[in-house]
């Protein structure tokens, strides 16, 4: 394990923001994180497990504690079923299933961060979730002091939500395990309508795998959601709030906010969410509320290419960013009575 002291934890986020942890730790086996976990169990040390830092708020006075970066590697293919180590890279561990003929997880292209995470954030995007095809989560459990296997059945996913994210200090992910789709080069079914007009297709059609993944490759492009170091707009932590879903009551009087404040004909986007629950856009909300892309002024800013994105243009600290987070909260809030939940975790810092 290489171990530092007083370590910049800005660099390990994608917001490029933070400051230092006491102690970071980095482990390279799952036998190498359970020690460096059971260290700070057992030395009543606070502890912050980073994976790609894609979904981290760091507070500026940073992190006192130890600090442990999960840099496992492990990528099995056995038939349809695959295993992959937490340190690793989603986005190579989605294209290397692409060229392996595997459907399940293509329309999870781009997404920043590493495997380990997608089963505590249910992370989904255009019209995938990885709940659909995860089998199984392989994870310490830090009140037991043991290894689980935790079926996809106990997971408790629902909307970015799972057991994992339910408890964030009891589990630390070790393997994350999936069941995909042999379906003769083919995607899955093609859910999501912006993926399908891109495409050509209606929704349920099937496409060659590479077209599905270069397609929301292009798509979360152009929204600034694929990582570049030299755009700023990618120097955030992709969509910083959840889409709100309302019960049909709290539905009714949104409504009404609605055509109260843009006109009676006004209708607010509206996606069926269970019974008697309707999720409408965050993105849409942000952006009627008077938050355009590219908004703000200071060194934290609106992205120019998606208004659920915040970014960090360069020079902002964590203060700035949380500054803007709020203002919008506010605004989301006065106007149409909803508030609004922040996607990424924060550490010594709150919303």
């Amino acid at each position: 394990m290489l171990e530092l002291h007083d370590a910049p934890l800005a660099p390990l986020t994608t917001f490029r923001l933070g400051g230092p942890a006491d102690r970071l730790v980095t482990a390279t086996s799952d036998a190498e994180v359970i020690d460096a976990v059971r260290e700070a169990d057992d030395s009543g040390t606070p502890l912050l497990v980073i994976g790609g830092g894609s979904n981290l708020v760091i507070g500026d006075k940073g992190f006192a504690g130890t600090a442990l970066v999960v840099a496992t590697k492990g990528f099995a293919l056995d038939g349809t079923r695959l295993e992959l180590a937490a340190g690793e890279v989603w986005s190579d561990a989605v294209a290397r299933t692409v060229e392996a003929g595997l459907a399940g997880i293509e329309c999870l292209a781009g997404i920043p961060g590493s495997a380990g995470a997608t089963p505590i954030q249910n992370v989904g995007a255009y019209g995938q979730e990885v709940s659909s095809t995860i089998s199984e989560v392989v994870a310490y459990d830090r009140h037991a002091r043991e290894t689980v296997t935790v079926p996809s059945a106990e997971c408790a996913f629902s909307y970015r939500h799972s057991r994992f994210k339910a408890d964030p200090e009891r589990y630390v992910v070790l393997r994350v395990r999936f069941d995909l789709e042999d379906a003769e080069g083919l995607s899955a079914p093609i859910k999501y309508a912006e993926t399908a007009r891109a495409l050509g297709v209606e929704p349920g059609d099937r496409v060659p795998l590479a077209a599905a993944r270069e397609t929301v490759l292009k798509l979360r492009s152009g929204k600034g959601m694929v990582l570049d170091p030299e755009d700023h707009d990618t120097w955030s932590a992709g969509s910083f709030f959840t889409n709100p879903i309302l019960t049909d009551e709290e539905f009714a009087a949104f409504h009404a906010r609605v055509r109260e404040h843009l006109g009676d004909g006004a209708e607010p986007p509206a996606y069926p969410a269970g019974e008697g629950h309707t999720k409408t856009s965050a993105a849409w909300l942000i952006d009627k509320a008077g938050f355009t892309k590219g908004y703000g002024t200071g060194p934290a800013r609106i992205s120019t290419k998606h208004t659920l994105a915040l970014t960090n243009r360069g020079a902002a600290t964590t203060e700035d960013l949380l500054d803007l987070a709020r203002e919008v909260v506010a605004g989301v809030r006065d106007t149409f009575g909803i508030t609004l939940v922040n996607e990424p975790v924060t550490v010594g810092v709150t919303l």
